[in-house]
């Protein structure tokens, strides 16, 4: 299991970009690397790199590769996210889809044209380099798909799926220089390829982007888990809600794989002290990990995120100043020695076997919404995790009557949210056959 951290410059945050400062990067990620870390995710500003559709600037490449390579210097491996887009409440659209020239980034013809473009030459600037760990399109581009943004790019589920279709062969393209590299195929490349969301994915019936598209497309499938998404506000920051987020929503993922083998990365999970209190940032921190890194099948934790904003810059949500391992002055914060603890003890712990339980998900009707903190399903989960000790798998009612399928996750029974009480042990368990189909459920 790798851990790393997603790379926030200590000075100048990502404006960083604007003045690069080579010594100052090395800095940062010696001591990202002194805390047993072994990659990291950075973003490059898109309307940086790219401020006009046909112009991107070489200089702006050279930088990212030049953070790439001072990595290496470390023994840092890197994943690049591209369309940058949006970070921390701000968007960074270049001025070519706003405003005078607004365009729809997901379906405007020019707009894919400079898309791809792009993608292209970011993935032939890193092609080759040993220690890039992979290419992400965009960090929760979803998240201009569709209300609560806004000014969403409005979109509907074809039109998602054909531009994440699109651009991960653009960059899939640009990685390897070969024409119509299958992007939706893993393993065809060493680096990997990979698209992500935010949680409305999997929790927001509005969201164009969906469940399978994540399962399915690019080479893992990548969440991001966060908490001050309801999931503390109603059970506490310590709460199991709240611990056991990013294991649900690792196993949750799970549910749409059609191969029971691919892996899900947590690309993104913090301690917002905004609803977990500060003294009990470093327990969160533990419990979270140590929940995460028993799911089978995950492939690595990327924390969020390395530095805390400096409180020089204005006008972030209060929860960005306080999410870094390393303080503004650049003292290594309790959070930071204890993921650098976990990270040397778990790193090559022995792979978890997967839980023998499967709570089924009824996906024939409308289900996101009750995935979401505070949902039926959720909450379910949640019952079952206290009862047993380990969150179950996530088996979808298409899928739930497949026993091949289930053998190979290592599913042994089946259980239902009806059936799982607030009580520990109120439920009625359903065998899965052995060689045959799924039992039916009965209560």
């Amino acid at each position: 299991m790798r851990f790393g951290v997603n790379y926030t410059p200590r000075v100048g945050w990502f404006h960083a970009w604007l003045d690069h400062d080579r010594d100052a990067v090395r800095r940062d990620l010696e001591q990202v690397a002194a805390l047993d870390l072994d990659h990291v995710r950075i973003f490059p500003l898109w309307d940086l790199v790219q401020p006009n559709r046909g112009h991107i600037r070489p200089a702006a490449l050279a930088a990212v590769a030049d953070v790439v390579d001072a990595a290496a210097e470390v023994g840092l491996d890197v994943n690049v996210d591209a369309l940058q887009g949006h970070l921390s409440s701000f968007d960074y659209l270049p001025a070519w889809l706003t405003t005078w020239h607004e365009r729809n980034m997901f379906t405007d013809p020019d707009a894919l044209a400079g898309e791809e473009a792009y993608l292209r030459a970011l993935g032939e600037t890193l092609r080759g380099r040993p220690n890039l760990m992979g290419l992400t399109l965009g960090n929760e581009v979803n998240q201009f798909a569709a209300r609560p943004h806004p000014r969403p790019h409005e979109i509907d589920a074809d039109q998602a799926e054909a531009w994440l279709r699109r651009l991960l062969g653009a960059a899939r393209e640009g990685l390897l220089g070969t024409e119509g590299a299958g992007a939706e195929t893993p393993g065809t490349a060493d680096v990997l390829v990979t698209h992500a969301a935010y949680d409305a994915t999997w929790y927001d019936e509005r969201q164009p982007f969906l469940p399978r598209h994540a399962a399915e497309l690019g080479d893992q499938t990548v969440v991001h888990s966060w908490v001050f998404n309801g999931a503390a506000q109603r059970h506490g920051g310590l709460g199991t809600g709240s611990v056991r987020h990013a294991e649900y929503l690792v196993q949750l993922a799970a549910a749409w794989h059609t191969d029971a083998r691919r892996p899900v990365w947590l690309q993104e999970v913090g301690v917002p002290t905004t609803v977990v209190d500060p003294d009990d940032a470093v327990a969160f921190l533990e419990q979270t990990v140590r929940h995460a890194a028993g799911v089978a099948g995950l492939s690595g934790i990327t924390w969020w995120c390395s530095h805390d904003v400096s409180r020089t810059m204005l006008d972030f949500p209060p929860v960005e100043y306080d999410l870094g391992l390393v303080d503004e002055h650049g003292t290594v914060k309790p959070t930071g020695r204890a993921l650098a603890a976990l990270a040397r003890e778990l790193r090559d712990a022995p792979t978890p076997a997967p839980s023998p339980v499967g709570l089924v998900l009824d996906d024939t009707v409308p289900h996101r919404t009750g995935c979401a903190p505070g949902g039926d399903f959720f909450e379910a989960w949640v019952h079952a995790a206290e009862r047993d000790g380990r969150g179950p798998q996530v088996v979808l009612q298409s899928r739930s009557h497949e026993a091949g399928v289930l053998a190979e996750r290592g599913i042994e029974r089946l259980e239902h949210p009806g059936d799982v009480d607030e009580t520990p042990g109120h439920l009625v368990p359903t065998a899965v056959a052995s060689g045959g189909a799924a039992a039916t459920m009965h209560r």
